[in-house]
């Protein structure tokens, strides 16, 4: 394969932009669903039993903290590495790298656990990341929660630096 670009990436993929920062599409949506009563508590309705989306993020941007009521698998594709803050309920602090060199502690696909806060940048300059996320079960907007700087430095005062730097 050529040498890509995020650019590349973008046009290839047909990548628009994201809420929480990034570009992504959309890419699978389980046509099983699972009925309300079968979900967990946190869940306001049925959802698709599985979702995908291709997601892309580069040097400058980031992807803000933010929590889904569903686990989200990660996957490496292309680029540098993407590094994933998560702040569990608890307030453990958990920075994971997503690439392809396991040597240096990179990991081609993690799960972040639903509950916990997580945001994402590549700090390379003038790098990107190419990644596909799947979540189980399917991603909802009604799941999905934007972090407020605020709220979130007030419950986790130990990682104020952190969401202020993460957080728009």
């Amino acid at each position: 394969m050529k040498n890509t670009t995020a650019e590349y990436w973008k046009q290839q993929l047909q990548l628009t932009s994201h809420v929480e920062g990034g570009a992504f599409r959309e890419t699978y949506r389980a046509p099983l669903t699972i009925g309300h009563q079968a979900l967990p508590a946190g869940f306001s309705g049925p959802r698709n039993a599985s979702t995908g989306i291709y997601f892309l993020l580069e040097d400058g941007d980031f992807s803000a903290f933010h929590r889904i009521a569903a686990d989200e698998m990660w996957h490496f594709y292309d680029g540098t590495t993407l590094y994933i803050y998560e702040i569990r309920p608890d307030g453990d602090l958990q920075v994971h790298k997503l690439g392809r060199n396991p040597e240096q502690g990179e990991q081609l696909q993690l799960v972040i656990p639903a509950g916990s806060w997580f945001a994402s940048c590549v700090e390379e300059t003038g790098g990107f990341a190419l990644a596909g996320c799947t979540v189980a079960p399917g991603f909802d907007f009604a799941d999905f929660e934007l972090a407020d700087r605020a709220a979130l430095s007030a419950l986790f005062p130990q990682h104020k630096g952190l969401i202020a730097l993460l957080t728009r």
